[in-house]
């Protein structure tokens, strides 16, 4: 059966290659458009494998150069070689080899006044042009010179005809052969002053994909650098920009949008980073490397825009250079967004799994502090004994130390010799009594603030208390990390501060011990050598009141936020342009401005480089790569201080590296506020609105070469979102998530090894290794105590 049809398409195509008779040709075209009108791609694919593109070709060909070309017969095989056409791939160089190009466009010269006949000349066309070598070849021989004769300014006449026209065009110029044909003969203010026509006269949105033809013409010439001169001089940044400000909420014109944007963002300058150098602020000499070479300050000649200088490679294949210059970052991210995978079996069934995990289950407010709690000697100067809340001890109590000490030097003698015991593969030693069932410490509490209860009558007044004590927020919410309370003269001094603080609080944060943490920070080693603590650290934190929900994102939001950020370049006259921030220069020259924002960072896990103050309440952020580095700039966390109430900010977050984050899916950067810890309300929350995550015109260049052999380029990433403040006069803390520190980790292991009852759990803590930067990397080992002094027991420890 298949021999037989393929034996009948053969004989159809050969026949329609050596018929002169009209109606036999028309027959075989009408049999042909039949067969491939039904079905699947495949038929088509079928007919290419058999020679089909070429019989068609061939057939035109002799048509068209017949004395009186019969258009009856051009038209039906103009429209099957355009479907035909767009299934193979080797189309265009087939009309090339057969002189298909040259006929069909002798053709759309005969029939500019013909309407339909030329119609269906530019269908061909098009599809011819869709290889770039065709395209030009097509360019070459005065395509484009003949397009613009199709092409007028906007009518309510032929416009199927001047829309075909138009996306030729576009096809033509994704070869740079054509797009610096077309710059070097000044179309492209031609190409501009058309699409302002159609823009302005448009006024029912009826003739998008005609406007939209024009703008790839546009973009396509805009990829070389002569063609972004050639559309700066003529004003088109100026007349995009005006034009789509009105009609960024118009769903119709999405696909005019997009294009624009493209256009704008590929018009901007490419500029480095505002940054003396790329490499960390922060250095440290790793043993063994050469520390010698200090890191290169960034130069303008480094980022050139060399985009030109492969213009006179030959011009490859549409396909994927076209790839290349699609911008995926606009408004497709949320489309990609997967949903929300379900559970695989019942919720019922996975509460058997509780008893196994009760942390996720119960809160750690009723673990209460077991005896054999104990601090070394710096901690037990300053950390209170009571470290986690009960129930049914709500208040601190004082140290019984004296009736402690002896238990607590059994059961660590007695862990540590069980430990050796094990090792050495013995069980001499008897352990502690058997094991009795307990009750399960992991009860279920809600925890209310700080101070305060739910009805928050006692709330107190901060600024009548700072007012009365003479405190500075600032100095409270990053205190110093000083060796002791006790050791200083000076008054008023912010750890002193602090003391007060907690000693006014009766219920202190679940899990947390502040005088423990400051022990901790201060033993904790970091290249930075930091002399300060954030607050949300040394305070702590708890879960916040309920579930927070994604940000469900704002259409249209980022192309508003690309549309400033080219604002800048086309209307500066608003710009402020200060650095009010920066590591590089610890005391800028410039005196802070009396109503702006300020920043700092330096404390453990913060991370904030520089902050360049745009706008009034508009900020450009940049954060510190990894230390030894040029790279890895994602994670953000700083302070900032000097806020408005009911103000609003926007944050720009510039030199990101991630292709895609989840903040364009809904995900909130983290805000802790200092008066609201105050007020008893110490938690992180998801703040911002207005949030993206787009691609910015600053460049970062790679040690890798490009199949040019030229160094490889990429993009840094914006982050840009905006957010109110809760308070004035406020410190606030923002951060990528939630941030979790080297001290805290430290802090939280001793807590937990206070929490668990030593004659149930073998909870153990050792050090197994330095770091290069001279902290302990604990090892934890948690397990249950054997139930018994024998040797099976020990045995079953043991493995």
């Amino acid at each position: 059966m298949a021999e037989q049809e393929a034996s009948g398409l053969w004989v159809l195509l050969q026949t329609l290659q050596s018929s002169s008779d009209r109606e036999s040709i028309l027959n075989i075209i009408q049999v042909l458009g039949d067969l491939l009108s039904v079905g699947t791609d495949q038929r088509i694919h079928y007919l290419v494998t058999k020679g089909g593109s070429e019989a068609l070709l061939r057939t035109l060909v002799d048509v068209a150069r017949t004395v009186s070309p019969d258009y009856d017969i051009l038209r039906p095989l103009l429209r099957m070689l355009a479907k035909v056409g767009l299934r193979d791939k080797k189309f265009g160089q087939k009309a090339l080899e057969l002189e298909a190009l040259d006929v069909t466009l002798i053709l759309a010269r005969k029939n500019l006044s013909h309407s339909q006949n030329l119609l269906h000349c530019l269908w061909a066309l098009r599809v011819f042009a869709s290889s770039v070598t065709t395209g030009a070849m097509l360019g070459i021989n005065g395509a484009m010179e003949l397009l613009f004769q199709v092409i007028t300014p906007y009518t309510q006449r032929r416009t199927r005809v001047i829309r075909a026209a138009t996306e030729v065009l576009a096809v033509l110029l994704k070869s740079k052969s054509n797009s610096r044909r077309a710059v070097t003969r000044g179309y492209v203010s031609r190409l501009l002053r058309l699409h302002q026509d159609w823009h302005s006269r448009d006024a029912t949105q009826g003739h998008v994909p005609t406007r939209r033809a024009l703008l790839l013409c546009l973009k396509h010439v805009s990829c070389l650098h002569s063609g972004r001169e050639a559309l700066l001089a003529a004003g088109g940044m100026e007349s995009l920009f005006s034009c789509v400000q009105g009609c960024l909420d118009d769903r119709r014109l999405e696909p005019v949008l997009s294009v624009v944007l493209q256009i704008l963002r590929g018009c901007c300058p490419r500029r480095p980073l505002p940054l003396v150098t790329t490499s960390s602020a922060y250095a440290f000499q790793v043993p063994g490397s050469d520390f010698s070479e200090l890191p290169r300050a960034l130069a303008e000649e480094d980022f050139e825009d060399d985009e030109d200088s492969g213009d006179e490679e030959v011009d490859r294949d549409s396909d994927s250079e076209y790839a290349k210059e699609e911008d995926d970052d606009l408004e497709t991210d949320v489309c990609k967004l997967s949903s929300k995978p379900g559970l695989n079996r019942p919720e019922e069934e996975l509460k058997q799994y509780e008893a196994m995990c009760l942390e996720l289950c119960c809160s750690y407010e009723e673990l209460a502090s077991k005896p054999g709690d104990h601090l070394d000697s710096e901690e037990s100067q300053h950390a209170s004994r009571q470290h986690i809340l009960t129930a049914a001890s709500p208040k601190r109590h004082g140290s019984n130390k004296s009736q402690t000490s002896w238990g607590q030097a059994r059961e660590g003698s007695v862990q540590s010799s069980l430990l050796s015991m094990v090792k050495m593969g013995r069980s001499t030693v008897h352990p502690a009594s058997k094991i009795r069932a307990t009750k399960n410490p992991f009860a279920s509490a809600q925890v209310n603030g700080l101070g305060t209860d739910s009805s928050r009558n006692d709330m107190p007044d901060l600024q009548t208390l700072f007012r009365e004590d003479g405190w500075d927020m600032h100095m409270i919410s990053c205190p110093e990390m000083s060796p002791s309370f006790s050791n200083s003269m000076r008054p008023r001094q912010p750890l002193e501060i602090i003391e007060k603080l907690l000693q006014r609080h009766t219920k202190l944060i679940p899990f947390h011990d502040a005088r423990l943490y400051m022990v901790k920070a201060r033993k904790a080693k970091s290249v930075a050598d930091f002399k300060v603590m954030a607050f949300p650290d040394l305070w702590g934190h708890c879960p916040p009141p309920s579930a927070q929900s994604m940000l469900e994102r704002k259409h249209g939001v980022q192309r508003i936020k690309i549309l400033e950020d080219i604002r800048r370049l086309i209307q500066p006259s608003d710009l402020v342009d200060k650095v009010v921030f920066s590591l590089d220069e610890p005391h800028p020259l410039q005196p802070p401005a009396p109503h702006s924002l300020q920043f700092f960072s330096q404390f453990e896990s913060g991370n904030l480089r520089k902050a360049i103050q745009v706008r009034e309440f508009e900020y450009d952020l940049l954060v510190n790569s990894d230390v030894n580095s040029s790279q890895h700039q994602q994670w953000f966390y700083f302070g900032v201080s000097g806020m408005k109430a009911s103000t609003v900010y926007r944050f720009n977050i510039i030199n990101c590296e991630k292709a895609n984050s989840q903040f364009n899916y809904g995900m909130q950067p983290t805000l802790y506020s200092v008066k609201e810890a105050l007020l008893g309300r110490p938690a992180w929350t998801r703040t911002g609105r207005e949030i993206c995550y787009y691609k910015n015109h600053y460049r970062r260049r790679q040690r890798s070469m490009g199949p040019a052999g030229r160094a490889a380029e990429k993009y840094y990433y914006t982050l840009t979102f905006a957010l109110t403040f809760p308070h004035s006069e406020d410190v606030c803390y923002l951060a990528y998530h939630y941030p979790y520190t080297y001290s805290a980790l430290r802090a939280h292991l001793d807590l937990l090894e206070r929490s668990v009852n030593p004659k149930e759990i073998y909870f153990r803590q050792e050090v197994l290794c330095q770091t290069l930067g001279g902290n302990a990397c604990p090892l934890v080992t948690i397990t249950a105590m054997p139930e018994g002094p024998g040797a099976a027991q020990m045995e079953q420890f043991r493995e």
